[in-house]
């Protein structure tokens, strides 16, 4: 008896990573993460390695149910290791894993918000050839033909994400036509990110089969048409007890150099998106407020009035890396929280 399992992991390409995955055919049952074998690739075809040293090493991280194959084959989430089992340059969930180990009993959550952008032909779903649907106003959660393009890609993308396990909490179409969003959490800083880039490569491998494109480009088309972004909700335990914490939170993050820190590893092509407009905030001003959507990061109304709650990061773009974002908010707001006494 034998099982197919599907090794994952993030490329070098830059400036803004790929995923790859190969599928391996390991005999007997699964029987966790632990009894999956490391694995190797050629480095010097995913932009990892040069030729003369190409081969990295695959170390399984997270592993859940294939929807796609069904049966008892799996999914394999890896990390990139050099061959002295040290972490390759491109991983950036090893750095994760320190910081989240430092402030774990601050108990972070995330709740991350991913939207995307489906492409046919060359064109935004949606998008006549050669012209422009439509203006913007009626297709963020809209329904109807007219309106509302790829829903049977999101609906099996849904499926396969909730036959998989992973902590989907929701959907929605977007702002232009072609643009939607699925929402992963509230998860642990690793498990928020490990998932998020699983259901990413669940999203691609799903539109495949309907000879659709996914893209997490942030600006997919230039002028008056919305970006696509990754807002980014976190809270710690003091945030979801009091008040006095969130907004020390949102301090932390507009403080000296945080801002900038932040924002230029939030995603290529940031300024394209976080213009001031389209509901952003200009990518070089920091602003914080309460349910304001065109603030850097949000504080829900329903916060304020209860007095205590999470926060929302409105800059991350959709093709930000989790493990990056994650890292840098547990960092910056935890850090605070501590000097503050308030954990």
């Amino acid at each position: 008896m034998t099982f197919k399992a599907e090794y994952i992991w993030i490329d070098g390409t830059e400036p803004t990573a790929k995923l790859r995955s190969k599928t391996k055919i390991i005999p007997g049952s699964p029987a966790g993460l632990d009894a999956l074998p490391i694995w190797g690739f050629d480095g010097s075809s995913t932009n990892q390695a040069e030729g003369h040293a190409s081969d990295c090493v695959l170390k399984p991280v997270f592993t859940c149910p294939d929807p796609v194959r069904g049966g008892d084959d799996v999914l394999v989430l890896c990390e990139v290791l050099n061959t002295d089992m040290t972490p390759h340059s491109t991983n950036t969930r090893a750095a994760l894993v320190e910081v989240a180990e430092k402030f774990a009993a601050q108990e972070p959550i995330f709740g991350i918000e991913q939207e995307y952008t489906f492409f046919k032909d060359g064109y935004p779903l949606g998008f006549p050839k050669g012209g422009f649907p439509a203006p913007q106003g009626g297709y963020y959660c809209g329904v109807g033909s007219d309106e509302i393009f790829g829903r049977d890609v999101v609906e099996a993308h849904l499926d396969n994400c909730l036959k998989a396990g992973l902590g989907i909490s929701g959907i929605n179409a977007e702002v232009m036509p072609g643009q939607w969003e699925f929402q992963v959490g509230p998860l642990s800083p690793l498990e928020v990110s490990d998932q998020l880039w699983v259901a990413r490569w669940l999203l691609y491998r799903t539109a495949e089969d309907f000879g659709i494109a996914a893209t997490l480009d942030p600006k997919p088309v230039k002028g008056d048409w919305n970006g696509a972004g990754a807002h980014t909700n976190f809270s710690t335990k003091a945030m979801r007890e009091n008040y006095d914490a969130i907004i020390t939170a949102c301090e932390s993050l507009g403080d000296g150099s945080k801002p900038l820190d932040h924002v230029k590893n939030y995603g290529a092509g940031i300024d394209d998106r976080l213009t001031g407009l389209h509901e952003t905030a200009p990518w070089d001003k920091f602003s914080y407020g309460v349910s304001n959507r065109g603030a850097s990061v949000r504080i829900p109304w329903q916060v304020e009035k209860d007095g205590k709650g999470y926060i929302e990061d409105r800059r991350p773009n959709a093709n930000v890396d989790p493990y990056v974002v994650t890292r840098l908010l547990v960092d910056t707001c935890c850090s605070a929280l501590e000097k503050a006494g308030q954990v």
